[in-house]
């Protein structure tokens, strides 16, 4: 009986989290560049049931003989155990602005991608899809939250104005003929990076991922004026967070049917 209090429990739990998980892919629909989260769900290790008996010779002194009967398996529950970001290319939505930057992926190696390099407040690397950019009161590329956008060398760009041109290939060139290489890196595996806040990843391992330049199998188109949006997929994730609830509910349900039997068993069972 206590075993399917947890079973249901750790049910209820997995899909509380999943849709805590759904909410927040849905309140970043609209994020730039912002990568869906999809949970990862496994069970716990299962039991094997056994019943305990003993078995009755007819001898004259009654020898009794213990055994062990195998019932099957039984589930122990179920967990979430992660949440994976779903790195598929979003749509691109045009806004004019010169400060705006988009990667296009042009031809990727199976799950591969390609990121914008900024440098973190503490000073460490961090990788963004977000081109969301603007310059500051010194003329410093830099993220809405404040990063600065680094170049192919690592180093802060610095534009004389907001009015300059990016080709296709990251060259960004400001208004009195400052060039600079936007830098982008590339990940082959981009699974085993671990998602920040603001739209931020940074490595597991915290080694710099290589330029995406000149990448064996990489083809990737720099947008000015452009704008990557979120890949969540609105429709998909609502009828995701109605399956996920009604788990709950069916959950919920199973244990107030246990809690019954529980209280039926203390109260009327134990009078006999």
């Amino acid at each position: 009986m206590f075993k399917g209090f947890y079973t249901v429990a750790s049910g209820m739990l997995a899909q509380q989290r999943r849709t805590e998980m759904l909410t927040n892919n849905m309140s970043n629909a609209n994020t730039p560049g912002y990568k869906a989260d999809q949970a990862g769900m496994r069970a716990f290790p299962e039991m094997l049931l056994q019943r305990f008996d003993k078995q009755q010779i007819p001898t004259e002194n009654g020898l009794n003989l213990p055994f062990n009967k195998e019932i099957g398996t039984i589930n122990t529950g179920v967990y979430m155990q992660e949440a994976i970001p779903k790195f598929i290319q979003g749509d691109l939505r045009e806004t004019g602005r010169k400060t705006d930057m988009a990667l296009l992926d042009i031809n990727m190696p199976e799950n591969g991608s390609v990121f914008f390099t900024v440098r973190n407040t503490d000073g460490t690397v961090r990788y963004t899809r977000n081109g969301n950019f603007t310059t500051d009161a010194q003329g410093y590329l830099t993220t809405g939250s404040g990063h600065y956008v680094l170049d192919s060398a690592g180093q802060q760009i610095q534009l004389s104005s907001d009015r300059f041109t990016v080709n296709e290939a990251g060259v960004l060139t400001g208004e009195n003929g400052e060039s600079a290489n936007l830098g982008v890196a590339y990940a082959n595996n981009p699974l085993r990076m671990i998602k920040e806040g603001d739209g931020l990843f940074r490595t597991e391992d915290g080694v710099e991922l290589p330029t995406a330049f000149g990448a064996e199998g990489v083809q990737f188109r720099t947008q000015q004026g452009f704008l990557e949006q979120s890949n969540v997929d609105i429709s998909r994730t609502m009828t995701d967070m109605m399956s996920a609830y009604r788990a709950f509910e069916a959950n919920q349900k199973i244990l107030q049917a246990y809690d019954k039997s529980m209280e039926k068993a203390a109260n009327e069972i134990g009078r006999l």
